[in-house]
């Protein structure tokens, strides 16, 4: 890698590195809804949870899994001329239902011959055996298989006060599992900004994720949405969001402590900007990416670079 190059491991390169070409993402709204908003573990959700913010096809008439993929597909290779898709089941909670549902869903979607692959966004406790199996399955078939594990935090601690509803453990326990099929990759959800928490509470999830072998990231700014508890909370003056200077800075050192070989799916985060309510530059995804390449390049640094040190030090 030159300097020239990304700083960091992005997820379309190594998409690109892995199945010969660029691959797009078709996010999919399949119906499914989440243990903490059906009443099984609570009625209310994270206190930052309106997912309309977080998958856009929740702001639409649903239409079929097949419409969702002809649609997205059509509109991408449109604008992009793509060739290969993986269909991202996004909203709410995609492992959290009846085996023949969930199994049809992903039939549906990986029926199209442009779709080579499924993302499952998922809670750690809604991962059942029989539902992994079936996940390890097409990726034995050869899809290209993602889980994606909604953390947000390592600490006990803050996952209760925004509330979650599930345990670090619990996420453990998950990737364990996950890891008895090597054909299948994590990806882990964390947000940086959460109430409570300070600089270092925050970074030592870096760590903590490296140690563990997850394949990716998603690192998400925290926003304010409307409708959200989380909008209580701010309007009261009890949560502080970064400014983007600060959050640049924090990428940053997050990135150096990363495993250099973890993929990155995602730096930022926004919302629509009818219910984005602050930090209002977390629009400008694009400008912020820029923004912590161009810092990455400043200190002269790239992802793993302070994880490398430790681990050369600790070899001595």
């Amino acid at each position: 890698m030159t300097d020239n190059d990304k700083r960091y491991r992005a997820f379309g390169d190594f998409l690109k590195e892995t199945l010969g070409e660029k691959v797009y993402k078709i996010s999919i709204h399949a119906g499914f809804t989440c243990p903490n908003r059906d009443g099984t573990l609570g009625t209310g959700g994270c206190i930052y949870c309106n997912n309309q913010g977080f998958s856009p096809n929740t702001r639409r008439a649903r239409m079929s899994v097949r419409e969702q993929v002809e649609t997205g597909i059509t509109h991408i290779t449109k604008r992009y001329k793509a060739k290969k898709f993986i269909a991202y089941f996004q909203a709410y909670t995609n492992t959290y239902g009846p085996y023949e549902q969930l199994k049809a869903a992903y039939d549906e979607a990986l029926a199209h011959p442009d779709v080579v692959g499924l993302s499952v966004g998922t809670r750690p406790d809604c991962l059942e055996d029989d539902v992994l199996a079936l996940l390890a399955d097409y990726a034995a078939r050869g899809y290209h298989v993602w889980i994606e594990l909604g953390l947000q935090s390592i600490h006990d601690a803050t996952l209760v006060q925004i509330n979650r509803r599930h345990t670090v453990a619990d996420f453990v326990d998950a990737v364990k599992r996950i890891q008895k099929y090597p054909a299948l990759h994590i990806c882990t959800h964390v947000i940086l900004g959460l109430p409570g928490e300070t600089r270092d509470m925050m970074l030592q999830s870096a760590a903590f994720l490296s140690d563990l072998g997850v394949h990716g990231i998603k690192i998400h700014l925290l926003h304010v949405l409307r409708d959200t508890p989380l909008e209580a909370l701010y309007l009261a003056g009890k949560v502080a969001i970064f400014n983007r200077t600060e959050y640049v800075a924090l990428v940053c050192d997050y990135l150096e402590l990363l495993d250099p070989d973890m993929v990155i799916q995602r730096l930022t985060a926004d919302g629509p900007s009818d219910i984005l309510l602050a930090p209002r530059w977390a629009m400008e995804k694009k400008k912020t990416v820029d923004m912590i390449s161009r810092e990455l390049r400043r200190r002269g640094a790239r992802q793993g670079v302070r994880r490398q040190q430790q681990t050369h030090v600790c070899g001595n």
